[in-house]
């Protein structure tokens, strides 16, 4: 028997029975259950098994102690109530925070951390890890590291920007379908019906055969934005000016306005091939908001106090902006956290298939597949990318898990 072996029981069985000793009732079932599960593994698999058993539990020890101190830390500099919600959250949703925070950074300083540019070669197809390179070089020699550090800036912002765009379309229409109803309600829920009636890979993959190629240029891209944004603009419209033919011609008149120059700016922000991409996302899970916001708001407009101020007569964009917004924010921001990742995933996946971000630009969707071969050989490197995705998913799900335990209003 190795010391190794000697070191792991000994450590695993002490620290059960201080757990033990201390009425420490959790950390003793934890501790004592990984001690048989180690039992059998380490007969089964001998040291080897042991070993990545010891290296897991490291792991999630170092994961437990990062999410205490960075919850801690948020408590120390956050405002006295938000330290109160704070000190609430489990040490899965510190985690997930961390994880949120870290990949923001990586993202917004890309430039000042990533020792070399995304597409510059700087060695040989698939070198290995050396003093320059942290996780070696791609198959056309660019560093791993920067290539990864650049996609959390691309693939992000991109899922950030569609899920945005698909939120304010699905809530906007949601908001006033529950508060109008009528025909407008039975259209929008129509057209949402067939639009999820298709699956989302098919249905994006069939909207970027179409608007690819030589349609993904500046012209298409700006006219698809100006589109986009007029018809939901059309729907603050409508809420703001009902029946008013001055607050139509007037509202119309400024949202053109505003359509274009947000037009303008994304294509200053995103070349047209991102545009299209995340224009096709947001109207794929537009109609998944719009469902979720509608339910929600259905069950806020039928209380008493709506009730109260229509007879006050407070138009519709009161209605939905001081009454039924502020009632049903708790659901609408755990459901954009699960949106993204939604979003997040289908773009990864579009990318590994080679309809996404498109190259060079550096994309983790794009690097799984491009270093795919390394597999064959043993090298685990295309699975870094694949857990950053990974990690970043069950990271936000983490945090949403914990939002929409607060929403519920159970308490521990």
């Amino acid at each position: 028997m190795s010391v190794f072996v000697i070191l792991y029981y000994t450590l695993l069985l002490g620290a059960s029975c201080l757990a033990a000793y201390f009425n420490k009732r959790a950390a003793f079932l934890l501790l004592f259950s990984l001690t048989l599960v180690s039992f059998v593994l380490g007969i089964i698999g001998g040291v080897a098994a042991l070993r990545i058993v010891a290296i897991a539990a490291g792991l999630l020890a170092l994961s437990a102690m990062v999410a205490y101190a960075f919850r801690e830390f948020l408590i120390v500099i956050a405002s006295q109530n938000m330290a109160k919600e704070l000190r609430t959250a489990p040490l899965t949703a510190a985690f997930g925070m961390f994880v949120i925070f870290t990949v923001a950074i990586a993202g917004i300083f890309a430039p000042f951390i990533a020792p070399f540019g995304e597409a510059q070669v700087i060695s040989s197809a698939f070198a290995p890890a050396d003093e320059n390179m942290l996780l070696g070089a791609d198959q056309l020699g660019r560093d791993m590291f920067s290539r990864l550090v650049y996609g959390a800036r691309n693939t992000v912002a991109l899922a950030l920007m569609g899920t945005v765009l698909a939120f304010t379309l699905g809530a906007l229409a949601g908001l006033l379908a529950a508060t109008s109803g009528g025909w407008f309600d039975q259209v929008i829920a129509r057209t949402s019906d067939v639009i999820m009636s298709i699956p989302s890979l098919i249905f994006a993959l069939l909207m970027l055969s179409i608007f690819g190629g030589e349609l993904a240029n500046d012209t298409t891209s700006f006219y698809l934005l100006t589109g986009f944004a007029i018809l939901t603009g059309l729907l603050v419209v409508s809420a703001v000016s009902e029946r008013s033919v001055i607050g139509w011609l007037i509202g119309i008149t400024v949202l053109v306005g505003v359509a274009v120059v947000f037009a303008g700016a994304m294509l200053i922000i995103f070349n047209p091939s991102e545009i299209i991409l995340v224009l096709v996302v947001a109207v794929i899970y537009s109609p998944r908001v719009f469902r979720l916001t509608r339910a929600v708001a259905g069950n806020v407009v039928v209380m008493d106090y709506i009730e109260a101020a229509k007879l006050r007569g407070e138009r519709t964009w009161y209605l939905i902006r001081r009454e039924i917004l502020p009632n049903s924010t708790a659901p609408l921001v755990a459901e954009f956290g699960l949106e993204f990742c939604f979003v997040f995933l289908l773009i990864a996946g579009l990318s590994f298939l080679g309809l996404g971000i498109q190259p060079p630009t550096a994309d983790w969707g794009s690097m799984v597949r491009e270093n795919a071969t390394l597999i064959s050989f043993g090298d685990i490197t295309p699975l870094i990318p694949a857990a950053a995705i990974a990690l970043l998913t069950v990271a936000v799900n983490f945090v949403v898990d914990w939002m929409l335990y607060r929403s519920s209003g159970l308490k521990v």
